[in-house]
């Protein structure tokens, strides 16, 4: 059956079934909320022979008062290793600590199966520290913020021997 517009077909559609949900948006959404999202995402991507094998990574480096001064923050699934956060406080920058905890990232993504990285950074934060270590952009969003890019960058891991 060919449609004439596709989103005539999906007002029409939502007009029948309009008495039969609400739709709530919200700032801050409880917690039992996200999770059912969650939960019916990884059930369909298990369904479509994706399993689900997320599992956080996060890494710290503390001063000696206990102090956080670096961390890197992110998960492992799929085989890839994702950096959601690595931040150095300005004190400790260019020193290699960032460099460490993202080998260390790595080595323990390894061992978990991982095979690749990827990541997002942006114009004003840290792509040339990315591009030294091996990461190569695939793709790009401009004014994101209004006058930055972010950058979408991965990396292929070399196996351990």
């Amino acid at each position: 059956m060919k449609r004439e517009n596709d989103s005539t077909h999906v007002r029409s559609t939502l007009q029948k079934i309009q008495g039969e949900f609400t739709v709530t948006v919200t700032d801050s959404p409880d917690s039992a909320d996200v999770d059912a999202v969650k939960q019916g995402l990884d059930s369909y991507d298990a369904s479509q022979g994706a399993t689900v094998d997320w599992v956080p990574l996060a890494l710290f480096a503390r001063d000696a008062e206990g102090a956080i001064i670096a961390g890197l923050t992110g998960s492992t699934y799929w085989g890839y290793l994702y950096v959601g956060r690595l931040w150095t406080d300005d004190r400790f920058r260019n020193n290699g600590l960032g460099s460490h905890l993202l080998a260390q990232a790595e080595q323990e993504a390894q061992k978990r199966g991982c095979h690749s990285v990827h990541l997002m950074t942006g114009s004003f934060n840290a792509l040339p520290f990315y591009q030294k270590r091996g990461y190569i952009i695939f793709g790009e969003l401009q004014d994101m913020p209004i006058g930055h890019t972010q950058y979408f960058m991965c990396k292929k891991m070399k196996r351990e021997e």
